[in-house]
């Protein structure tokens, strides 16, 4: 498990969590929601070529194919995996539905296999949905070979109703070598896009660079788990 790189140089990673739950689909089918592919981000990631590592759901890839094909096809984004539903892998985290430790190495899987078709800069990188996991999830996890990507500096962008605190709680916390996790997720993150073109802006004044997470977290030794 890692929560950031080395405490030298310059770089930062600013990743990108893909959620879809069950729920999040169904809202998104009967048109209840717009969208949970914030196109908005990708496009201004894009036109200031700015590495990004996006940590994507299976459920999210099979809504959005497009639009992971686009992440893919570009050479400075980085994917990652984040589970194929979205469920908890411990109790009580967030009020989401818990998946049984028996299937938990196999959604893990699934979600590498539902990416890989897509090619691109793919990754062993793993994140828990809420960030929860505990020593049993870990041991599960553990014949996969993943890293486990936790993150120092949480945006808390999810539900913003203003892009400040979202801002602020970035540029508080970030040093060299952290780790910023963020969502693309529009319906759910609608403030992400106008806060990041501010927290770029605030990473420059700190004399930080955003470099894809392998670059950031190279030469990391992990944690031990638990």
């Amino acid at each position: 498990m890692v929560d950031h790189g080395p405490r030298t140089g310059d770089k930062v990673a600013l990743t990108f969590d893909a959620d879809m739950t069950d729920a999040m689909r169904h809202q998104l089918r009967s048109g209840a929601v717009r969208s949970y592919a914030n196109l908005a981000i990708i496009d201004l990631l894009e036109r200031e070529g700015v590495p990004a590592t996006f940590f994507l759901t299976g459920k999210w890839v099979e809504e959005y194919p497009d639009v992971t094909r686009r992440l893919a096809a570009n050479p400075r984004f980085e994917l990652a995996n984040h589970t194929y539903g979205h469920l908890a892998f411990t109790a009580d985290c967030y009020q989401l539905p818990t998946i049984p430790r028996q299937r938990m190495a196999a959604d893990v899987a699934r979600t590498f296999d539902v990416i890989a078709p897509y090619g691109g800069r793919q990754t062993r990188y793993f994140r828990f949905p809420g960030l929860c996991h505990d020593r049993t999830a870990l041991t599960e996890l553990a014949p996969l070979g993943v890293t486990v990507v936790d993150g120092d500096v949480v945006s808390g962008d999810p539900f913003a109703r203003s892009w400040r605190p979202i801002v602020d709680a970035v540029l508080s916390r970030v040093r060299p070598g952290s780790v910023v996790v963020l969502h693309v997720t529009e319906a759910n993150a609608p403030m992400t896009d106008e806060a990041l073109p501010r927290i770029l802006a605030g990473l420059a004044d700190r004399g930080l660079t955003p470099a894809p997470l392998s670059e950031v977290l190279a030469a990391t030794p992990p944690r031990p788990a638990g």
